[in-house]
């Protein structure tokens, strides 16, 4: 194999690639990328971890079709110390490849290309687009509450399903336990009759670099095990979590009578400021509501005390209630608009939190005992 191809275009490539590889691989085969180089005039590279799969196609110079595979992070770091505008050949020849860049060469073991595994994607019979920008803000608005908890490994991803209520819908949720985060968009053509799905975090983050170098749609082809995302010359292929989704519905408060009304970004501020001296044990921030009166509150045994008066439209009841403050700062940082409602019941039930009731995304926080 024989090609010449640009710096910067390598580089962008390897950097989709690459990030699916994992450090520390007992497989070798499974630190490399596969690269392929085809007589139309085009490369191929290719990266996995047996449960998630990137592949892209880039122009280049070809002189002499053929393929091997390269270990993926050295050829990375290679690539981003090269000069800028310069033309990197690739010649593989006796298990070796001999990288050229301006006055720079490198002689880099492979290993052969019949050795790298694939993914077999099999049948994916529900086929449908989304705008790229859809689906940046479904993944923003959900991400941050998925669970890291091995154990329960059903929640360590994102759970898509269609539902007819009463509109046909496309939702998205992702839950740890503690805070539920739910977005609802219109169902696109070609997704009725999809299996409830959960997409795995790796593969949300992957997906999500990926969607910021395009515009325009997303093809999402998927079956009850895998799906396949085509991005622009990319196409992101991964296994589904196995796993049954808790029935989260269940857990989105409907009788909350008590409505605050407050501006997300001086609420925001003022926990994050009066978070300061939390510990890790004691996270939890106090609100006291009084009416169109909000008192954020922190007592730290090792630091001291803190609190902080934010406006706010309230005139229910008053009580106290306690919040994760990284909990709150996390749905809070999703919100978009000038206001944002907190439906609350009493300080021991979940308080729902959205922008307003026309607003595609919703969260549910549980509170914490202060």
């Amino acid at each position: 194999m024989k090609a010449t191809i640009e710096r910067a275009t390598l580089l962008k490539s390897l950097g989709h690639v690459q990030s699916v590889v994992e450090r520390r691989n007992t497989i070798p085969i499974l630190s490399n990328v596969l690269i392929e180089a085809s007589a139309e005039g085009s490369i191929r590279l290719m990266a996995t971890d047996l449960d998630l799969q990137v592949v892209e196609q880039v122009q280049a110079h070809v002189d002499t079709p053929g393929s091997t595979t390269i270990s993926a992070h050295t050829l990375f770091d290679i690539a981003r110390k090269l000069p800028e505008g310069s033309q990197v050949s690739l010649t593989v020849a006796d298990g070796k490849m001999l990288i050229n860049a301006g006055r720079a060469r490198f002689n880099l073991s492979t290993l052969p290309r019949d050795d790298f595994p694939i993914i077999a994607e099999g049948e994916l019979p529900t086929h449908f687009e989304l705008p790229a920008e859809t689906l940046k803000q479904i993944i923003d608005k959900t991400r941050f509450a998925i669970s890291t908890e091995e154990t329960r490994y059903y929640l360590n991803g994102i759970f898509f399903h269609v539902s007819d209520d009463p509109q046909p819908v496309l939702k998205a949720a992702a839950t740890d336990g503690h805070r539920l985060a739910r977005v609802t968009v219109a169902r696109p053509d070609g997704a009725e009759g999809m299996p409830d799905i959960i997409i795995p975090r790796k593969c949300i983050g992957e997906l999500r670099k990926l969607l910021d170098e395009v515009e325009g749609s997303v093809d999402i082809s998927l079956s009850a095990s895998k799906i396949r995302f085509s991005i622009g010359n990319a196409i992101l292929t991964s296994k589904l979590i196995d796993g049954t989704f808790p029935d989260y519905s269940r857990v989105i408060p409907t009788g909350n009578d008590k409505l605050l009304k407050i501006d997300p970004r001086s609420f925001e501020e003022g926990v994050d400021r009066v978070a300061t001296i939390a510990t890790e044990k004691t996270r939890a921030v106090k609100m006291a509501l009084d009416k169109d009166k909000i008192t954020l509150s922190v007592t730290s045994p090792e630091n001291g005390t803190a609190a902080e008066e934010v406006p706010g439209n309230y005139d229910g009841d008053g009580f106290e209630i306690g919040f994760n403050a990284r909990y709150l700062l996390d749905i809070l940082a999703q919100v978009e608009g000038d206001t944002v409602d907190l439906h609350l019941a009493d300080q021991a039930a979940p308080t729902l939190i959205r922008e307003n009731d026309a607003s595609s995304a919703l969260y549910v926080l549980m509170p914490m005992r202060v």
